[in-house]
Order: C-alpha cells, then structure tokens, then sequence
C-alpha cells in the first residue's frame, strides 16, 4: 500500500518542492519533512501487516498481540490515499491557473492508470510468485489509488470546498446503507450490473469468463478520502500557526467523533462492538454485520450468518472497526491522529526521523520492493525451519490463499523479526533512489 505522489510546495513560506518530479535538490522545508514523516510511519507499519501475510497468522484474532499485529497496519492505507490527494492539491498550486489544473489533470490520469497496469501485473505475481493469472487477480490498493486518481482528475477544476463537500458526503454518509445492505446485496445478486457495485462498493469475488477477480479495496469510499485530502492542501499552504491550529482540530474532531459514536454505537460502523441488548438488535447486528479481514460478494453480504466472530475482549470488539469497505469510524480512527500528528512531527529531528523521510520521499519504491522482499525472505524462513520451501508460498496470497500448512505459522517474535530485518535492507535502496530522483530529471522518475 503506498501513496504515489510525492508532496510539493508552492507558497511564500518556502522555495522548496517536492512534486512528482522528485526531491529537490534543496534541503525540504520542516513541513514537508513533517508529512514525509507520516507517511514514512505509514509504510513501515504497512510492512507488517505484509509479513503477516506469509507468516500464516490470521488478521486480528482474540488475543492481543495477534489483534495489534494487525490493527496498528490500519493506518497504512488511509493515510497513503488521504495525501495522494493532499500532494495533487499541492503540485497543482505549484503548477498554477487553468493550463496547471488541466496538466495535474492528465498527470493523474496517466498516473492512476500506470497504478491499476502495475496492480494486475507485477504486483499480482510478486504477492503469488505464480503464473496462474487466469484463476486470480487482485485489485489492492494500488488499483483504488489508480481509480481514484483518475476520478480525482475530473474533480479538481471544481473549487476546493466543493471537492471537500463531495468527500464528506461520501465517507461520512456511505455507512447509512448498512441497515439496507442485505437487501440490495440480495437485488444485485441476480442483476447484469453485480460487478460494477462490487467495484464501486461491495468488493469480493468477481467471476470474468471462468477467471477469479478479487475487489480487496473498493473505489468507495477512498474516492472521498483522496477528495479530503485534496482539500486539506488547503491547510498546509497556512503558515505554521494556522497550519498547527486547522490540524489540531480537525485532528480532535475527528478523534473525539470516533469515540463518542463508537462508545454508543450511534453511527458509523456497521459491526456494533456492545452486545446486543435485545431481540430487535441482535437481529439489526446480524444483518449488517461485515467481517474487517476480507470482503464479500453482495450474494455472500446477504447471506453471512449472525454470529462469525471469535470472541474477544469489548476493548478490542471497542477499535475493531471495519475496513472493508473502509468505514465513517474506520477512517476517524485512523486518520484523525494522523493529522493531529503533523504539527507535532515539525518540531521534531533524530535519526529515526532520517530514516522515515527517506521511506516517505519514495514511497512507491518502497511499494515496489517490499512485497517481493518480504515474500523472497518466507522462502528463506522455510528453507530454515524446515528444510525445504513450503508449496504454501505460492498459493494466491493474499486474499485466496487457502490456512498454513500445519506447522507453518511462525511466532510473533519471528514476525517481527522478519519485519525489522526487511524495513533495514529496504533503506540502502530507497536512500539511493530518493537521492537519484534529488539528482535527476528525467521524465521516467515520475512514474516509480
């Protein structure tokens, strides 16, 4: 998961970029630093989840170091998505007037659909190291990033409040279908035009002509997080005064709705985390109940039993929001302490910090390399523990992939073990790359 453009800057507080271009050759002002910060968190959290993957450990899980090895990847995606559209609203200011807008326009289109091309063909086989593309093909992240790049790219020539208006509407009002989705799970189910809501909405399994299409993320609602984001560049051309107090509020707000709507389930997330109180409840929670780990068919939506879950504690039911498709408090709870992060992370410096930049300066790089390093290093882990490399290895990950062999799974500790040792030899390439992009111009960096 990985957002794919880089931000620039185009207001009197600073002379430095970086646009899609690249890195300048100019050291990067403290707030862009701040947002490659956050981003580079983002992409190393993402990692982990990604080792999960060929650890054969399930996504979140009744204890709580199996639910927290998955929750913290959470803010990946949002957060990659949100300032793709942040850095379009920046480049486009850079850019400037009506003949900036209509270029930012075409660069986003041609852009998103480079992301969707990569999606269906290198990434696809460095998750599977298998050929069988007729029986299974994804659309990640990359694929809705495309998406919305493309649909953003009509977006922009309206104004920048009625672009944030759109977004809100989207990610704030798409869960008041959730009492509704069975039904129209039901009514799609047996309509020519199944596929397209799958795309749009619903995810799952698509089936094309006897080949197998999985929807992991939907175009909804991350069109109206990219849009948000869009908007929000707005705030980060402040200086840093009103930059820190916009961030901080909405940053709280979003934080503050989260807690006040999940506490007492009000709105917002389709699973209840409260046990239900009564007849009628239980039966409301059945129906909209969605699982987090993967998404359903509208013909599976409609018929999913009531009671899937494992048990686990109510603190952990309390932040298990769903993400697939990415929820109202999904998205609070991920993107509000984000934002609120941003002012704090200017003011910071270390080593750590250093090495953060560079992951968040070439973020689709990252993207790139990562997930056939990580799956390259499950083959050298079997070839530890066992003596031989596991056939598991090159199922259809990560979404059709059928349970670890028996035992396969690693620990936790070996998990993260994997993780440290892969975000370490991620650094030496991504360090060379983000200085050859500060270096070089030439058009073909814009797009990896």
């Amino acid at each position: 998961m990985a957002t794919v453009l880089s931000t620039s800057q185009a207001t009197p507080l600073s002379s430095t970029t970086v646009s899609p271009q690249g890195v300048s050759a100019h050291p990067p002002s403290r707030r862009l630093v701040s947002l490659d910060i956050v981003r580079g968190v983002a992409m190393v959290l993402m990692a982990i989840d990604h080792v999960r993957v060929y650890s054969g450990q399930p996504a979140g899980g009744p204890t709580p170091g199996i639910f927290f090895t998955r929750w913290v990847t959470n803010y990946s995606a949002p957060i990659f998505v949100f300032l793709a559209g942040t850095g379009a609203y920046l480049y486009g200011a850079k850019l400037g007037g009506a003949a900036g807008r209509r270029t930012l326009a075409r660069w986003l289109l041609s852009r998103g659909a480079w992301l969707i091309f990569l999606e269906l063909t290198v990434l696809r086989f460095a998750w599977t190291f298998n050929f069988d593309y007729k029986h299974y093909s994804m659309a990640g992240v990359l694929w809705a990033i495309g998406w919305c790049m493309i649909l953003l790219g009509g977006l922009i020539f309206l104004p920048a409040t009625a672009i944030a208006a759109i977004g809100a509407v989207i990610v704030g009002g798409h869960n008041a279908l959730d009492p509704h989705i069975p039904a129209i799970a039901e009514r799609l189910s047996n309509s020519g035009s199944s596929w397209l809501w799958q795309i749009l909405y619903f995810g799952g399994g698509i089936d094309i002509y006897g080949s197998t299409f999985i929807v992991l993320y939907s175009i909804i609602p991350w069109v109206g997080v990219m849009a948000l984001g869009y908007a929000f560049g707005a705030v980060m051309q402040l200086d840093a005064r009103e930059r820190a107090r916009w961030c901080y509020w909405i940053g709280g707000v979003a934080v503050a709705t989260f807690l006040v709507f999940r506490a007492f389930d009000i709105y917002g997330d389709p699973r209840p985390w409260r046990p239900p109180t009564s007849a009628v409840t239980r039966a409301n929670a059945a129906s909209t109940a969605s699982a987090s780990a993967a998404p359903a068919t509208p013909a599976q939506t409609s018929a999913k039993p009531a009671a899937a879950r494992p048990t686990m504690p109510s603190g952990l039911k309390f932040l298990a929001t769903t993400k697939y498709p990415a929820s109202l408090l999904f998205l609070l709870m991920t993107l509000g302490p984000a934002i609120l992060a941003i002012p704090l992370l200017e003011r910071t410096s270390g080593r750590l910090n250093k090495v953060l930049v560079v992951f968040g300066r070439v973020p689709f790089f990252f993207y790139l390399l990562h997930i056939p390093l990580i799956h390259l290093a499950a083959v050298v882990v079997s070839l530890i523990r066992t003596g031989q490399i596991s056939p598991w290895l090159f199922a259809n990950h990560p979404t059709m992939n059928p349970p670890a062999p028996d035992g396969y799974i690693w620990s936790l500790p070996l998990l993260y073990l994997v993780w440290v040792i892969v975000v370490a030899l991620l650094y030496i390439p991504c360090r060379w790359y983000a200085d050859l992009k500060g270096r070089s111009r030439s058009a073909w960096l814009r797009y990896v």
